[in-house]
């Protein structure tokens, strides 16, 4: 039925959700709306809910369009309807929040309705705040990388967690990569699980040398694919399943069974096909509740292993400013408010340098999203190790210079 201005109430699993601009075009290459995604959420919320109901939520908000930055809002609004619960969060920085947690249909459709595209859980339930129940391998492809690539290390991350008595449910990122999702027992602390997983990426590499790396710095991992443990430090989101990815195809980070993994591709998933696959299959991933397992195995691995390369925030720069200096003749294009002004920038400096550029590796032009107070920045850099060293540009003034945190305390 109509509302006021040209909202539509839903009757959503007995609640009334209320939908605001509902013909408003959300991703105008398939021609989706935004009520077509809060219906799309509610069709697929048996499977959305397995990934994100019952944790405490980000909203990644996209209220001026998948082309623009989104905002990430830690605090649930003040006025949320009564179906949506909440769960005060401390984090590691010494703040908290009051985060939302979706627990039905209506709840998820009510995040849609605030421009959320992706569920952003943290791998806590909201009845425990403290130990997470869920270890997530994040497989992050370098540029250059192929799906083929990808796949034999999933396959590899696979065996690794079925030799230490784990089960590892693989779906699509909705980008190039691949999520490994984990149930675990929640009787470790955050730094326990990022422990194991920091020992699951290292034994990787090490099974996998070339194809994997385990590697804190970017510009020393080449064309592997990065086992991404730090998604599992406190304070860390990734996409959920079913999760709509802000991409011009309306593509979806789909739940896949492992005889799936090597013959599908993530292209293929989108609104639409995700709508007509889990209409007749349901989801990939339903047994995933029952799977639960413990990290002892990882753990005794990580006292096998022995200490890890240091983070960032322990690395020494030897001028008392606590940075780390890279091993890599790394030089900074720019720093920009968002991504196309980066590949702008970062076009404008190849245009420069059009001698270096042959010289360049895909894997060597990092272009890299950094999370601001609320929002993503990009910083863009350029890894100079194949350029014979008499022909290396140095450092030049930023082509641009972005400050995230400019007027604020």
């Amino acid at each position: 039925m109509a509302a006021r201005d040209d909202a539509v109430m839903l009757e959503v699993g007995g609640h009334e959700v209320r939908v605001s601009h509902p013909d408003r075009v959300v991703f105008p290459e398939p021609g989706l709306t935004k009520l077509d995604l809060v219906r799309y959420y509610v069709a697929v919320a048996d499977g959305a809910l397995r990934g994100a109901g019952g944790r405490p939520m980000v909203l990644k908000r996209f209220v001026k369009g998948i082309d623009r930055e989104p905002f990430f809002q830690k605090r649930v609004p003040e006025h949320h309807p009564a179906y949506i619960d909440t769960a005060t969060l401390q984090y590691a920085r010494g703040t908290s929040a009051e985060e939302a947690v979706v627990r039905d249909a209506a709840g998820l459709a009510w995040v849609v309705n605030l421009g959320c595209l992706d569920l952003n859980p943290h791998p806590v339930r909201a009845e425990d705040l403290d130990h997470p129940d869920e270890l997530r391998v994040d497989l992050d492809p370098m540029p250059g990388v192929d799906w083929s690539q990808i796949v034999d290390v999933a396959m590899v991350a696979r065996d690794v967690l079925e030799d230490h008595g784990l089960v590892g449910w693989p779906k699509t990122s909705g980008s190039r990569g691949i999520h490994l999702l984990v149930r675990i027992a929640p009787e470790w602390e955050y730094a326990q699980v990022r422990l194991a997983a920091e020992s699951l990426a290292r034994e990787v590499e090490r099974r996998a040398p070339g194809l994997a790396s385990a590697r804190w710095w970017k510009e020393e991992r080449g064309e592997s694919v990065f086992v991404d443990f730090n998604q599992n430090a406190k304070d860390r989101t990734v996409a959920s399943a079913y999760s709509v990815r802000p991409l011009p195809d309306a593509r979806v980070s789909t739940p896949l069974r492992w005889d799936e993994v090597r013959w599908r591709r993530p292209e293929e998933f989108t609104v639409a096909t995700v709508l007509e696959r889990f209409a007749e299959r349901g989801d990939a991933h339903e047994g995933i509740d029952d799977a639960v397992g413990s990290l002892e195995g990882l753990l005794r691995l990580a006292d096998e292993l022995g200490p890890a390369e240091k983070a960032p925030r322990g690395a020494s720069r030897g001028d008392g400013s606590g940075r780390r200096v890279s091993s890599m003749p790394l030089i900074e294009i720019a720093r920009t408010e968002t991504k196309p002004e980066a590949l702008d920038a970062l076009e404008r400096w190849k245009a420069a340098h059009a001698e270096v550029v042959d010289h360049l590796t895909p894997s060597d032009v990092l272009v890299d999203g950094m999370r601001g107070s609320s929002s993503l920045w990009y910083r863009v850099r350029v890894n100079l190790q194949h350029v014979p060293e008499a022909d290396r540009p140095g450092q030049e003034a930023l082509l641009a210079e972005y400050d995230p945190w400019a007027g604020r305390a």
